[in-house]
């Protein structure tokens, strides 16, 4: 499964690349607000770091208007994937620039029947958010799973991208069931590392080499 990193810090971005654990980057609206940068200057610098697709968000809800911009977000770089929401307008918009070669993310997605239209609408990925259906009390990955099986029935080409994670149960699943790619936030990606009899064996491991009074170097 691949790794995008859901952050648009470029110090964060640039922290993990450097431990090659960074098969992409994804941001949105959100990310880039917080950042407080000028969001075309910020895409055009993670890109930069990344020979990965990043995904970089329309903010227009028309079909016009996405696609203009959609254009003008593509041209920043060559691994720039465009992200548009899964409304009507998004997938024509999905469609056009798929057709011309443009890679595109269709977020915001929330059932099995919303992936199904995106894959035929060309999609390179689709983003079906984890976090937000648990948070009503759905099961994301049965989402994940859904969309799985729909792909693979109908051998669909466009990835499942899960989105939304909120932990490393959600990034284990995920891996689980066969999504594709999981764009993950910089501090779950780091906890992944992380296991109590890990540390407690390495603790004990420290401490025995201590007593011995030797040095490797």
């Amino acid at each position: 499964m691949k790794f995008f990193i859901d952050t648009a810090e470029i110090a964060e971005i640039r922290d993990l690349a450097a431990t090659g654990m960074v098969d992409g980057v994804t941001t949105n609206p959100s990310l880039i607000a917080k950042s407080g940068r000028k969001f075309l200057d910020v895409i055009a610098e993670i890109a930069a770091l990344t020979e990965g697709h990043v995904s970089a968000e329309v903010a227009a809800t028309d079909f016009e208007t996405m696609l203009k911009e959609g254009k003008k977000l593509a041209a920043i770089a060559s691994n720039v994937a465009v992200k548009v929401p899964l409304t009507w307008d998004g997938l024509k918009t999905c469609r056009v620039l798929s057709d011309a070669g443009t890679p595109v993310n269709v977020t915001l997605c929330f059932s099995s029947a919303q992936a199904l239209l995106a894959a035929k609408a060309g999609a390179t990925y689709i983003s079906p958010f984890i976090g937000r259906l648990d948070d009503i009390g759905l099961e994301g990955m049965e989402l994940i799973a859904d969309i799985r099986e729909i792909y693979d029935n109908y051998r669909f080409k466009t990835q499942i991208l899960a989105a939304s994670i909120r932990n490393v149960n959600h990034v284990q699943q995920a891996a689980k069931i066969g999504a594709d790619v999981a764009t993950i936030p910089p501090n779950v990606v780091k906890l992944l590392a992380n296991h109590p009899l890990t540390d407690k064996g390495l603790a004990a491991f420290v401490a025995d080499w201590a007593k011995t009074g030797q040095s490797i170097l």
